[in-house]
């Protein structure tokens, strides 16, 4: 009970702080309990903000609980949440394996859980809403392919590839699209390393070093803007000028748009953040109820959201878009911090 107690104390602190508007709590369909595995990040703050506004939209209230990124804290909200049974929990799992015993114990409760943004396919979940991040590398991939042509005359080149936390399917999805693509391109050399717990400093560091052990690098890609922030401080501590290195970025978040718009990065290929979110709330009553969610395209906030019914259960798949110079102000952007006014409406 000290824990439980705790928990909530910890939920109201979190949602009168920042995010959750005093119309949050006239929601009537009951509660979503959103377990999100840190704050170190827009993206993050931003899919908070974003998923209490679409639940409001169609009738529940959200209840936003930050981990900090650690598994074990992650585990025990799971725990807590199950005892106060919620309507649905809303799970963007710091670690996709971890948390499988939690998931399952949840829905033998009868309560349904979501994922959002991290799919965990070991076990079932009742909806799982994710960018597609195999498509994310391959549009980076032939965004890098056209910003390696342009510099060296042909598709050749070294190329630095910063991944995130390994044990995060995110990136090991781009990481799979974008060296897929590749390929076809022998002269291309990446490097890859991974910034543990997408901690920026790590992909400073990282960064750092192999200017030095590979001074000929053409081109960074990160796999989060904000770990673009710390490649570029690392560049200009060696004395490099914003495009002696060509940098892209995935994710889509404002500090990425930011430096498109100071000249040290090309390319910020986008997570679709709102149309994730929305489709949680889209399908919210159908998930609560345990309806059928039936496969096929959908229109989610303009995107085309492909709903599949995969191993572990209904997911639906939204894809991204490169933004460059030449569109870095479009406020569609999630990274241009505009959470769409227009209520999201119930799937029937």
């Amino acid at each position: 009970m000290k824990r439980l107690m705790g928990v909530l104390a910890g939920a109201v602190v979190l949602g009168a702080a920042t995010f959750l508007t005093p119309a949050a709590w006239a929601a009537d369909k009951g509660k979503v309990y959103y377990l999100v595995p840190t704050l170190l990040d827009e993206f993050q703050t931003g899919s908070v903000t974003a998923i209490t506004k679409f639940m409001k939209d169609v009738g529940y209230e959200t209840v936003a609980l930050n981990a900090d990124n650690k598994t074990d804290v992650q585990q025990g909200q799971m725990n807590d949440v199950i005892a106060l049974k919620p309507s649905a929990i809303v799970l963007a799992a710091v670690d996709f394996n971890a948390l499988k015993p939690q998931i399952e114990a949840a829905r033998a409760a009868g309560i349904p859980v979501m994922q959002f943004d991290r799919q965990i396919t070991s076990t079932k979940s009742d909806l799982t809403s994710v960018a597609g991040t195999v498509e994310i590398g391959h549009v980076a991939a032939a965004e890098i392919e056209r910003l390696l042509k342009e510099k060296n005359g042909s598709v050749k080149g070294k190329v630095l590839q910063v991944l995130g936390d390994p044990g995060d399917p995110y990136t090991l999805d781009i990481q799979k699209g974008f060296e897929e693509k590749l390929k076809a391109f022998p002269d291309v050399t990446i490097i890859s390393k991974p910034a543990m717990q997408w901690e920026a400093s790590n992909a400073g560091s990282i960064v750092a070093d192999q200017l030095l052990a590979n001074p000929d690098i053409d081109l960074i890609f990160v796999h989060a803007a904000h770990l673009s922030v710390a490649a570029v401080a690392s560049l200009e501590a060696a004395g490099k000028k914003p495009g002696d290195v060509l940098l892209v970025s995935s994710n889509g978040a404002p500090v990425g748009l930011d430096l498109i718009r100071k000249g040290w990065q090309q390319v910020e290929v986008e997570q679709p953040l709102f149309a994730q979110a929305a489709a949680l709330a889209m399908f919210a009553d159908k998930v609560v109820n345990k309806q059928e969610i039936k496969p096929g395209t959908y229109d989610v906030l303009g995107l085309e959201g492909v709903v599949t019914n995969e191993e572990w259960g209904p997911n639906i798949k939204i894809p991204g878009a490169a933004i460059t110079k030449a569109n870095v102000d479009d406020p569609r952007f999630w990274g241009n911090m505009k959470t769409p006014e227009a209520p999201v409406k119930s799937v029937e």
